[in-house]
């Protein structure tokens, strides 16, 4: 063979391995690795209600409306959308390229059917109550009105049109929640409780599920019938449902895990060192850190002993020792920054700590328990997490130093949730609460005596059902607001439940995940990040 034929051979030979490893490249999946937190119950949206099925649900599935990395919100299936000029008929525009995962369209059908079901009470949906400023929906959920009455009402196949009760100024946001997200209603009609599982599912979102292997991972790989598939960068999405942290963020060290929910908050200065600070991320939401006593048996049913044992807690070490300053302490069920409004507090919240301890012996004394009266016993439920469990701990010492006995006791999260939405017996339990939507409403309304999925403690007051009637009622947004504040003063004067911290949202997040950002509502959909 000549000089100049080898020389033609190897650029040949050079010239066709270029294009194998170029297009090696250009088919290799881009994926990424999100520690989630915790198990799912369940990725039907009708029965989720915790953030971390939240996270993995609204990948595969988007609403009228959708909330930006910045926390604002945007459209979703809706391009756009019409209010009446007196705030209670909203028309939404639904996408013409929006299409379901097996190529279907997403009509406004869709959403009828997914709203009709959510409020169903043959559905027995646990978040039904989100819906409740469509009109007729609670009349719809208690079965005070047939299903067909419930004011959403298809134009035609893209165009939505929903009536309220009254204005609602939350609502856009309240669309995104994925108690309003739409199902495919051929495939869930077709077949019923399987629709979920993989092969079955029919998704819209940016994403599709493809395995859900309980306590190992679930996958979602990117939907090509998403409308805006071309703008999603990411091809895979694994989620890790460990809620060991410890676990989580050796994975995360290793390369394993690219962004983590939930690190162990008072190892945050120790992992800004070894990690570097821009991949260790916290802030402060619209989200409150609490815990609720069950009012239905004693001793927890005596106002006193709940407003001795929230005075007892010293809420300064659980936000400064435990989460290093991420979270605040609280003393209001209202996080601050809800626009207009004033949160209320226990009048005990100005005394110091010591003052607090005093008080709280008192206060028990008077209820007969403590030094010479009846002994008082506690367990306290917290889900498993590190950071709850260190909570827990130090609580359970400062209710050892009023006089009680102090047992420990913790569930996977979706066990822990299940079992105080299903109304187990309790003692006391760890919960927290972040907002579905910016307006104190969202927290307040879990006190009310018939939210029955939410109002865990099962604690009754009629003065403040009535008010937070009155506040359905009242169309002056100040006088509203103030109406708010007296039901949530009541609240806190008997400690309906006790608040103990200002939440804060805990990322870890590699440096080459691009596109995360913090915001007040802690969404972080895939379809808006990358991977470098």
């Amino acid at each position: 063979m000549n000089a100049s034929l080898k020389r033609t051979l190897k650029t040949v030979l050079l010239s066709s391995t270029l294009l194998a490893m170029t297009a090696s490249l250009a088919s290799a999946e881009t994926v990424i690795r999100r520690g989630n937190g915790g198990e799912p119950q369940t990725l039907d949206q009708a029965h989720i209600s915790i953030d971390i099925e939240g996270f993995v649900v609204r990948d595969m599935f988007e609403g009228l409306t959708i909330y930006n990395p910045k926390g604002e919100v945007i459209p979703g299936v809706a391009e756009s959308w019409t209010i009446s000029d007196d705030g209670t008929v909203y028309t939404f525009k639904l996408r013409g390229d929006a299409k379901w995962s097996n190529g279907d369209p997403v009509t406004a059908d869709d959403f009828v059917f997914a709203w009709r079901r959510m409020e169903d009470p043959k559905e027995a949906a646990e978040y039904a109550n989100i819906l409740y400023p469509v009109k007729n929906a609670e009349a719809v959920n208690t079965g005070k009105a047939a299903v067909d009455t419930l004011g959403v009402k298809a134009i035609d196949a893209t165009t939505l049109e929903v009536t309220l009760e009254r204005p609602t100024p939350y609502f856009l946001q309240l669309a995104s929640h994925y108690a309003a997200l739409p199902v495919n209603a051929a495939v869930v009609q077709k077949l019923g409780a399987e629709w979920t599982k993989p092969g079955n599912m029919v998704c819209n979102g940016a994403y599709c599920l493809t395995e859900n292997v309980p306590n190992d991972h679930i996958t979602a790989v990117k939907n090509d019938k998403y409308w805006d598939a071309a703008n999603v960068k990411i091809d895979k999405v694994i989620y890790n449902p460990s809620e060991d942290q410890s676990a989580t963020e050796r994975m995360f060290e290793a390369g394993e895990l690219d962004v983590v929910y939930n690190f162990q908050t008072d190892q945050k200065a120790f992992l800004e060192e070894k990690l570097g600070k821009d991949q260790v991320l916290a802030s402060t939401d619209l989200g409150t850190y609490y815990y609720v006593f069950d009012s239905r048996h004693e001793p927890f049913s005596d106002v006193k002993v709940r407003q001795a044992l929230s005075m007892a807690v010293d809420r300064d070490f659980l936000a400064e020792k435990i989460y290093s300053g991420a979270q605040l302490p609280g003393y209001s069920f209202v996080p601050p920054g809800m626009e207009g409004y004033t949160a209320a507090t226990p009048e005990w919240a100005s005394l110091d700590q010591l003052d607090r301890e005093d008080k709280a012996k008192e206060l028990l004394k008077e209820a007969g328990y403590g030094e010479g009266g009846k002994p008082l016993k506690i367990d306290i439920r917290y889900n498993t997490n590190e950071n709850h469990k260190k909570v827990a701990t130090a609580i359970a010492d400062m209710w050892k130093a009023v006089g009680a006995e102090v047992t420990l006791q913790n569930l996977d999260v979706k066990s822990h949730y299940a079992y105080l939405q299903e109304g187990g017996a309790f003692d006391v339990a760890r919960a927290g609460w972040s907002a579905d939507y910016a307006d104190p409403e969202n927290f307040l309304n879990l006190l009310v005596s018939s939210n029955t999925s939410f109002n865990y403690g099962h604690w009754a007051n009629a003065k403040y059902d009535e008010l937070m009637k009155a506040s359905y009622a009242e169309r002056d947004p100040a006088k509203r607001m103030q109406i708010l504040h007296d039901a949530e003063q009541i609240a806190m004067d008997e400690q309906g439940n006790a608040p103990l911290m200002v939440h804060a949202s805990t990322w870890l997040v590699s440096r080459k995940v691009k596109g995360f950002e913090l915001n007040a509502v802690n969404e972080h959909l895939t379809k808006f990040l990358s991977v470098e």
